[in-house]
């Protein structure tokens, strides 16, 4: 087990490793030039002389072998550079955002952890019945129903009901729970509902199919009581697939949640994605796809350790 811990987050170098330099490649192939955007974008007049100043102040001027080397000798001492829009560290930018998504992220993971995998299993246990056409029902309405248009009709209908909306102004858990709760509980309610929707279904779908198999039906012919069939046996092996869902659900989370905060008028790492994206601001896209490219390593590697946890034949050499 060890070694193959120490195996996969050794491996985790390279692959961060051409994720900044594919990133890197890509961005100075796309058109456009930051410089004549900032000078040049409501029709102002600025002479060649001052855009090229502006670019050798920004390292453009540099060929683009020397700015690679420049950025990987950045990333390595964790230094992620300046934006080139605000003239900000990135670093500062990107923390006072990405504390408001991780938060919105774990809150919509809880939430549909803890609504997914009950109700999953019960709709496998009573298959065909009332119970699963019910719950059936409630995932692909999740699956059917935008998060962004479910949190409008939660704003509309908190507004028309109780003459009351979210603040506005973020303010962190560890200064104002409540304050803060009261913000961000109504995007991670949006969100995790679709969320649980796609675990419900996941659930379902692996605990049926464990059920099926010839040592659950071998549990049973000993006379092992059902609960303890499916609590014990069925339920860590159907898990596998439904931590993987989850994972990767909560992976994304981190920055895909760009209409939801429009909606909600947070001020995350989705939206903060949209603008870089429209400004070519380079050092920051850059900045962003390495944090989104490292949580999806990590939850990847986190995940797989998990399977050893939950299914006992699972073992790592």
């Amino acid at each position: 087990m060890l070694r193959y811990t120490i195996n996969r987050l050794l491996l985790m170098i390279p692959t961060l490793l051409g994720v900044a330099v594919l990133v890197f490649v890509l961005l100075r192939l796309m058109p456009g030039d930051i410089v004549e955007m900032r000078y040049l974008m409501d029709g102002g007049q600025v002479s060649p002389e001052v855009l090229a100043q502006e670019r050798a102040r920004l390292g453009l001027d540099k060929p683009l072998w020397q700015q690679c080397i420049d950025w990987m000798g950045g990333l390595l001492v964790g230094d992620l550079g300046t934006s080139m829009w605000t003239g900000r560290p990135v670093w500062d930018e990107i923390s006072s955002r990405f504390q408001l998504s991780f938060q919105v992220a774990i809150m919509a993971t809880i939430l549909a952890t803890a609504i997914a995998i009950p109700l999953g299993t019960l709709a496998a246990l009573f298959k065909d019945t009332w119970v699963d056409r019910i719950i059936q029902v409630f995932a692909i309405a999740g699956l059917a129903v935008p998060s962004f248009w479910l949190g409008m009709l939660m704003i509309l209908s908190l507004l028309l009901f109780f003459n009351w909306i979210p603040p506005l102004t973020f303010t962190p858990i560890y200064v104002d729970p409540w304050h803060n709760l009261s913000q961000l509980i109504w995007p991670a309610l949006a969100v995790g509902y679709r969320y649980s929707a796609v675990a419900t279904r996941m659930t379902r779908s692996t605990v049926l199919e464990v059920l099926q198999e010839d040592y659950i039906r071998t549990a049973r012919a000993k006379g092992v009581f059902e609960r303890l069939v499916v609590t014990r046996h069925a339920m860590r092996n159907a898990m596998l697939p439904v931590v993987t869902v989850i994972g990767l659900e909560f992976a994304f989370l981190i920055g895909g949640l760009v209409v939801t905060e429009q909606v909600f008028n947070l001020n995350g790492i989705g939206k903060l994605f949209v603008e870089t994206v429209t400004r070519n601001d380079y050092t920051m896209v850059q900045a962003l796809v390495m944090l989104v490219a490292t949580f999806f390593i990590i939850v990847n590697f986190i995940v797989d350790l998990l399977y050893a946890a939950l299914d006992p034949r699972i073992r790592y050499r």
